[in-house]
């Protein structure tokens, strides 16, 4: 979407300024309307410009989400969900300004409950800092979106990343939530039961609503078991048809693998020169296999052998916990390798997904598209679902160039949903996206707005994302 066509949305100034005045009496200190602070929790990791909102509030609590709800809500002010600020598509913009609620304070690991293998936490706390207090345990959570994203965020935009193809996304990872609505209300979406058909599922409605639904302060949280060995290892091939032809073959065959993260040729050259990788300058398959110590050399083995027939390999892998950590950071450190390839740069980085039948004719699309435009956008995708990533480099003092980005990601979203994909696998809509939903969805967008109506009637909780 053009910068000029995401939508405005209109401010209540009155209606803001009593809100934050009020909250600066119940909040206190807790309670900031410094420039730099509101800048810094306005959007600032994409192209898209920075909206700060008009104050800052430090949630502490659910009765601290309480009150800076229900007070946005008497004076029809908008109140922007913010974790740690990771999020790629302008989600924590305040178009209208109003109040950013920050939940980074909300970090208690509020149970643990071994034995059915989950916890319930704060929303605030990071997979991190969650993983850190599960070690001893034995239990991790597996989603693993890159950034060190608050656990809160991650399930509002339905985040997955690269362990997805074996553990699946926040959508299946969140047992159960709890959720402050837009009258002030608190909302337990559910138990701990594994399953259930009591009546709506309402945890799955406010997973993916990105904020505008409702404000998610607890959730409870399915964990997996530390596998007891982990194998993994990057394999070359001769072209992106060629590792997109060893992820399905793989997956068919029945591998269990845990990762399969594609990077192109360009992006590979990107992680060489920025974490002294040693591999060639082709497409690779960033591959890993969690199990016992016979299974992950077997699924290793077999995987290496899938490859050698595509043309692929030599398929070089380890168990070695120190050397595959060192190529997992370089993986995860993609984005900061690709904008070394062109400095001062700003990075657009957008991600659709399609069925995996169609991941090599799409991203062979794409790539052609980026060479006709004269683009430098390198590619990394979790190839195990569909999903790819695009990092389009562009320099912001260039209007020829923003609009051949803008137009770029375009065509690429369409690209996607006219192959039965969809314009994002695990960003979000936030405002970047918008103009592609109902291209996507049809109606069914008419159907989120009369949700939205419903649920939202005063239009506060982070209003001019999603649709408008």
């Amino acid at each position: 979407m053009a910068l000029e066509d995401i939508p405005a949305v209109p401010r209540n100034a009155q209606g803001i300024a009593a809100a934050v005045g009020v909250l600066k009496q119940r909040l206190g200190e807790r309670l900031q309307t410094g420039l730099a602070l509101r800048q810094q929790h306005a959007h600032t990791t994409t192209y898209i410009p920075n909206q700060p909102p008009d104050a800052v509030a430090f949630a502490e609590s659910v009765e601290d989400v309480r009150t800076v709800v229900g007070v946005c809500a008497e004076h029809g002010a908008p109140v922007i969900a913010y974790g740690t600020g990771t999020s790629l598509e302008g989600h924590v913009n305040a178009p209208g300004g109003g109040v950013s609620l920050d939940m980074s304070r909300m970090t208690r690991l509020i149970a643990v409950n071994a034995e059915d293998l989950d916890c319930t936490v704060e929303a605030g706390l990071t997979r991190q800092g969650l993983n850190a207090q599960l070690r001893d345990t034995g239990l991790f959570f597996p989603i693993d979106p890159g950034a060190n994203a608050s656990l809160g965020g991650m399930a509002a935009t339905r985040a997955s990343g690269t362990n997805a193809v074996r553990y699946g996304t926040m959508r299946e990872n969140v047992l159960s939530l709890t959720a402050v609505m837009a009258d002030g209300s608190v909302v337990k979406t559910g138990g701990r039961a594994r399953k259930s058909s009591a009546g709506y599922d309402l945890a799955r409605l406010l997973v993916g609503s990105e904020g505008t639904l409702g404000i998610i302060t607890e959730l409870t949280l399915r964990l997996a078991g530390i596998p007891q060995a982990i194998s993994g290892g990057v394999c070359p091939f001769p072209s992106v048809a060629a590792a997109c032809q060893a992820t399905i073959a793989t997956i068919q065959l029945g591998i269990p693998v845990a990762r399969i993260e594609l990077v192109n040729a360009l992006q590979m050259r990107a992680l060489k020169a920025y974490s002294r990788l040693d591999y060639p300058e082709t497409p690779c398959l960033f591959v890993e296999f969690h199990g016992s110590e016979a299974g992950v050399a077997e699924q290793a083995e077999s995987f290496g052998e899938i490859a050698a027939d595509l043309g692929g390999g030599p398929f070089l892998w380890t168990s070695k916990a120190e050397e595959r950590t060192k190529l997992w950071q370089a993986r995860h450190d993609a984005y900061w390798a690709s904008v070394a390839l062109r400095p001062g740069a700003r990075a657009l980085s957008t991600d659709v997904c399609v069925p995996i039948s169609r991941l090599a004719d799409c991203i062979a699309e794409t790539e052609a598209d980026i060479a006709k435009m004269g683009l430098l956008a390198p590619i990394v995708g979790h190839v195990g679902d569909g999903n790819f990533h695009v990092l389009v480099l562009m320099d912001m003092e260039n209007a020829a160039e923003i609009a051949a980005a803008e137009k770029f990601v375009a065509r690429l979203n369409r690209r996607a949903i006219g192959m039965d994909g969809t314009c994002t696998g695990e960003h979000g809509v936030g405002q970047g996206k918008m103009g592609f939903l109902p291209g996507e969805l049809g109606g069914g967008v008419d159907v989120m707005r009369e949700i939205k109506r419903a649920l939202d009637p005063k239009n506060i909780l982070n209003p001019g994302k999603v649709f408008s």
